[in-house]
């Protein structure tokens, strides 16, 4: 079964009251899935997973598929930089140079992607 579409209206506006720090957890975590969704869509494809624990993850990116056990390639991150990677707060560069992207797999380069909106 697929999972409920987030509407591009509510999922801006978590987004938004994430960036000026309204809401709790129950707005991060829509904003995350929101932004995770968002990526999804611009980079169709099953290479790449990309996690933010406890909110959701997906699979995007062209290439060869994965479809059994930990996927080769792999980018896990907290909610806080995630969101800030979607939004353009953060680089990727500055992220990863930084630990607070953990990024394994040839494919694992989410450079040319972000930032989402």
């Amino acid at each position: 079964m697929a999972r409920a579409r987030i509407d591009d209206a509510a999922g801006t506006a978590a987004v938004h009251d994430w960036s000026v720090g309204d809401g709790g957890r129950e707005v991060r975590a829509r904003a995350v899935r929101y932004t995770l969704q968002v990526l999804a869509e611009r980079a169709e494809g099953n290479t790449v997973e990309v996690r933010v624990p406890p909110f959701g993850a997906v699979q995007c990116i062209e290439g060869p598929r994965h479809t059994r056990g930990t996927p080769p390639n792999v980018v896990e991150t907290d909610a806080e930089t995630w969101l800030a990677l979607a939004t353009g707060v953060l680089t990727w560069g500055d992220g990863l140079a930084s630990g607070r992207i953990h990024a394994s797999g040839q494919r694992a380069d989410l450079t040319g992607h972000l930032p989402v909106l």
